[in-house]
C-alpha cells in the first residue's frame, strides 16, 4: 500500500466483531498516579464498523478531556479551510503538467477521466494534493468515509457529552507538512498513490484487521515500510510530530486532566512512535 495508508493517516473497513486480545489503545501512567489513554485512529471507516470495542468506549467514558490532532470543527470553517488549502495550489500560472513527468501526468488524466473528476481543477493543485484528491472517489465507492472515522466518532461524542476538547495541531500546520516536501518527493508520492489505487481497498482491509486485533507488527509493516525510500517524509510526517506531542501528553498527566488522546495509528508504532517516546520519559505505557 506504500504511501496510500500514510497520506490518509489510516483508513478502515469493517471491524471484526470478535474481541481481540489487545486493542490499538494504550494506557499511560505517571508516577503521581495520573493516567491518560492513547488511541490509534482510523480516520476513514465504513458505517458497519460500529460499535467499536467496549474497552475503547470504557476508556473514553473514564476520561475528562478529548485530545485530537486537530479541532474537527475547523474543517467546517470555510475561511480556515480556504486559507489552509491556498498553499496547496500552484501559483504564477503554473499547471501540473509543467512540474511532473509526462507519464505521471498521463496517469493523472486517465484517473481523473475514470472518476469523472475535472482535470482543470487538478491542474492547479500541487502533486501532493492531487494524490490525496485522487484517493477519495475510490475509498468512498467502497464505503470508507471520514464521517465514520474514529476521530470524528469521539469528537462528536465529546461535544454531546460536554467534554473539554484540545487540538495538538492546526489544519494549516498539517497541510504544511506535505506542502514543505520538495517537488520530486511530491511527485514520487503522487506516482506511488496512482500505482496503489487499484489495490488499496484490499490493502485497507488488511490494515483494519490488524488494527482491530491490536496487531502492532502488521500495522508497523503496512505503514512504516512506506518511508524506506523517503526518510525526509518519515521525519516530517511522523517523527517531528510525535516529538512535538510528547510534552502535551506529559502536561495531561501533570494536570491530571484525564485525557483521551486520539491520533493516527502510524504515530503509535515503531521505535519513534508515541508509546516508545513516552516510555523513554519514564512513564508506564501499557497496551490495553
Amino acid at each position: 500500500m506504500r504511501f496510500v495508508v500514510v497520506v490518509l493517516a489510516f483508513v478502515g473497513a469493517t471491524v471484526s466483531a470478535q474481541a481481540p486480545a489487545k486493542h490499538f489503545l494504550w494506557k499511560v501512567e505517571a508516577p503521581n498516579g495520573a493516567a491518560a489513554y492513547l488511541l490509534g485512529s482510523l480516520h476513514v471507516l465504513a458505517a458497519d464498523s460500529y460499535p467499536l470495542p467496549a474497552a475503547i468506549d470504557k476508556a473514553f467514558e473514564e476520561s475528562k478531556t478529548l485530545v485530537e490532532e486537530i479541532d474537527l470543527d475547523e474543517m467546517s470553517d470555510p475561511t480556515a479551510m480556504m486559507g489552509a488549502l491556498s498553499k496547496a495550489m500552484l501559483t504564477n500560472g503554473q499547471t501540473l503538467d509543467q512540474i511532473v513527468a509526462p507519464a505521471t501526468y498521463a496517469e493523472v488524466k486517465k484517473r481523473a477521466a475514470a472518476t469523472g473528476m475535472p482535470l482543470l481543477a487538478l491542474d492547479r493543485m500541487k502533486p501532493w494534493l492531487v494524490a490525496v484528491t485522487l484517493m477519495a472517489p475510490t475509498l468512498e465507492a467502497a464505503g470508507f468515509k471520514p464521517e465514520f472515522g474514529v476521530d470524528r466518532h469521539y469528537f462528536d461524542r465529546a461535544k454531546t457529552k460536554g467534554l473539554k476538547r484540545q487540538a495538538l495541531e492546526t489544519i494549516a500546520y498539517q497541510l504544511d507538512r506535505f506542502d514543505s516536501m520538495p517537488m520530486p518527493v511530491q511527485e514520487a508520492l503522487l506516482k506511488a498513490t496512482i500505482e496503489d489505487l487499484d489495490t488499496q481497498v484490499s490493502g485497507v482491509k488488511e490494515m483494519v484487521r490488524a488494527w482491530a486485533n491490536g496487531d502492532l507488527a502488521t500495522v508497523e509493516k503496512l505503514t512504516l515500510t512506506s518511508f524506506k525510500d523517503s526518510p525526509e517524509l518519515y521525519r516530517a510526517l511522523l517523527v517531528e510530530r510525535n516529538e512535538n506531542w510528547v510534552p502535551h501528553v506529559q502536561k495531561c498527566l501533570s494536570d491530571n486532566a484525564g485525557c483521551f488522546i486520539v491520533v493516527g495509528a502510524a504515530h503509535l508504532v515503531g521505535s519513534d512512535g508515541l508509546p516508545a517516546l513516552l516510555a523513554k520519559k519514564g512513564l508506564k505505557v501499557t497496551q490495553q
